[in-house]
């Protein structure tokens, strides 16, 4: 494997990183819940797992049917 025979200055290093730029994340806001969230990413609300507006996961804890047959 080639090796280079002399050292790169710091300044050769600093032009090749000049277009290496740090990025502000973008937010959208969820048609349905009207919550900010991260795009392309899943959020919670209100125990839910939502995605692209429909629930992917339901952690609420279920309704007991008060419906007991004595």
């Amino acid at each position: 494997m080639p090796n280079p025979k002399r050292r790169h200055s710091a300044q050769r290093g600093a032009k090749r990183r000049t277009h290496y730029k740090a990025v502000a994340a973008t937010i959208s806001t969820d048609a349905v819940t009207g919550e900010a969230h991260l795009r392309h990413r899943a959020h919670w609300s209100e125990g839910k797992l939502v995605y692209k507006g429909k629930v992917v996961i339901d952690n609420t804890p279920a309704e007991e049917t008060g419906s007991t047959a004595e």
